[in-house]
């Protein structure tokens, strides 16, 4: 795996500068109760709900008031479900985030839900999109979102 160019001094510097494998550093610096965290966001469950396929645990509220948004198609109100913003891995204003860990981030999460979706809902093909802002900068808009292909141009 690659390791974004701002975590390699950090890796480097460990064991009296010798360094350290990003999967050594993940056992030295790691606990269970992240892991378990990071497990549902890495392998989130995913639900169909009146033809939907949308993250566990969203709200019924919010996707009645998507889908009576005037002009609202079924695809964009899945996206705008499903959208999740990166810097929300860890705390707003976390020091150590950067563009180049949230690019590293969304590319992974890309193809696990990729992967997930088709394993889930072979039958529903769906198009997973990662958002990368033009100001690299704008940590708060990295996003991750998908919708089912069937459901583009579909009124809601």
């Amino acid at each position: 795996m690659n390791v974004p160019e701002s975590m390699k001094a950090e890796l480097a510097a460990w064991n009296s500068g010798a360094g350290i494998d990003l999967d050594s550093w993940v056992g030295c610096e790691g606990n269970f109760r992240l892991a378990v965290g990071y497990a549902s966001i890495f392998w989130p469950e995913f639900v169909e709900v009146d033809g939907f396929i949308l993250r566990q645990g969203y709200s019924p509220e919010a996707l009645r008031r998507f889908r009576q948004r005037e002009g609202a198609d079924r695809a964009g109100v899945e996206s705008v479900m499903n959208h999740w913003h990166l810097d929300g891995i860890q705390y707003i204003g976390c020091p150590d985030a950067s563009p180049d860990k949230l690019l590293h981030l969304g590319r992974t999460l890309e193809q696990i839900y990729t992967a997930k979706l088709q394993w889930q809902f072979p039958e529903r093909p769906c198009r997973v999109s990662l958002y990368v802002p033009d100001d690299p900068l704008l940590l708060n808009q990295y996003e991750i979102t998908f919708w089912q292909v069937a459901n583009e141009h579909v009124p809601a």
